[in-house]
């Protein structure tokens, strides 16, 4: 397919350079075939794949948030098999530390009794990082994620150590028990690129599954790509033109969800604090990284509105007025959406 007979090029973008469309065309391709390794193995959550995959061509970090046995682990464990990513997995239970996290210095006695130091590395240093149940885990053990997540480095014994390229955090939290759980601070929760909501699969799905993985034989995913691959697909992401219009309603969406900031006013009463700049660009990035997987060369004001949730709804909060008057938060998303149509 010719991506540029079905998509309006933006007015700004009038003579596309050939070798940036040829790559687009060929990250699309590639996409196609990813989509279908994972779906192989995961079965009626497309929106769910499509928001990870979303997360990971834009080289960002995730939330999942879903109810227990919705498949969320067995979605990370596949996506890091479909793309080659060395990845691992921690479960956070309170009494989980930060050098379980990030690794810790051991003193070894050498020959001759000469003593050193040496650097164990933890499970952070990975590609693809798994933090199960991440609500769970004290809020030290959960600041020892922060750095990692916005630097790719940590410090350990007051010296930087890199992080593996690409590096990616795919967090699950269950929404039910709350009890013995450690909320995330804004800050953190501002590092998640997009919050995915894991729902319940529909009914013929569900009996995929069963068929699927009851039997004497699971099929096993197929890798695709490589680290190396994924890198690439991110730099081409970042290249991949944005019309002035999608600009524009991703600048009035952001704003609209600050208090005061002239949004509608019978929404605005009901913010108690809003998105920062930070949730721009993540619209920004995951619209393009969205019409990639579509096979479009450029966003449009529809992959904003698409996106508009799970960019948006951890990164603000409703007042007490809101609560009792029944507004949630995907109500006020759904109505600044309303503005942008």
């Amino acid at each position: 397919m010719n991506l540029t007979e079905s998509v309006e090029i933006p007015a700004d973008w009038a003579s596309p350079p050939p070798q940036l469309v040829a790559s687009i065309e060929a990250l699309a391709a590639r996409m196609v075939s990813v989509r279908e390794a994972v779906g192989r193995v995961i079965f009626g959550q497309e929106e769910v794949v499509d928001e990870s995959l979303i997360t990971l061509l834009s080289g960002g970090h995730a939330l999942l948030i879903g109810v227990p046995g919705l498949g969320k682990t067995r979605l990370v464990e596949t996506l890091g098999q479909v793309l080659g990513l060395a990845e691992k997995r921690i479960q956070c239970p309170p009494d989980l530390m930060p050098a379980d996290i990030l690794g810790s210095e051991v003193l070894e006695e050498q020959e001759g009794g000469k003593r050193s130091f040496r650097f164990i590395e933890g499970p952070v240093f990975c590609q693809l990082l798994m933090a199960d149940e991440i609500n769970r885990a004290s809020p030290r053990t959960q600041s020892a994620l922060l750095q990692a997540m916005q630097e790719r480095r940590v410090s350990v014994a007051g010296h930087y150590r890199a992080l593996p390229r690409p590096f990616h955090v795919l967090a699950t939290q269950n929404p039910l028990e709350q009890e013995g759980t450690y909320p995330l601070p804004e800050a953190q929760l501002d590092r998640f690129l997009l919050e995915i909501d894991v729902g319940y699969p529909g009914r013929e799905a569900e009996r995929t599954v069963l068929l699927a993985t009851t039997g004497p034989d699971e099929e096993a995913p197929k890798r695709v790509m490589g680290a190396d691959d994924l890198l690439a697909a991110q730099r081409v992401v970042r290249q991949v033109p944005v019309g002035e219009s999608v600009v524009n309603a991703i600048l009035d969406l952001v704003r609209a969800s600050r208090p005061d900031e002239g949004g509608l006013p019978e929404l605005a009463r009901h913010i108690a604090w809003g998105p920062g700049p930070r949730a721009a660009q993540a619209l920004m990035l995951a619209s393009r990284a969205r019409a990639i997987l579509d096979g479009r060369l450029s966003p449009s004001v529809d992959d904003v509105v698409a996106l508009a949730a799970p960019v948006l709804r951890h990164r603000m909060a409703l007042n007490f007025a809101a609560r009792a008057d029944g507004i949630t938060i995907s109500e006020v998303i759904r109505k600044l959406c309303e503005r942008l149509s």
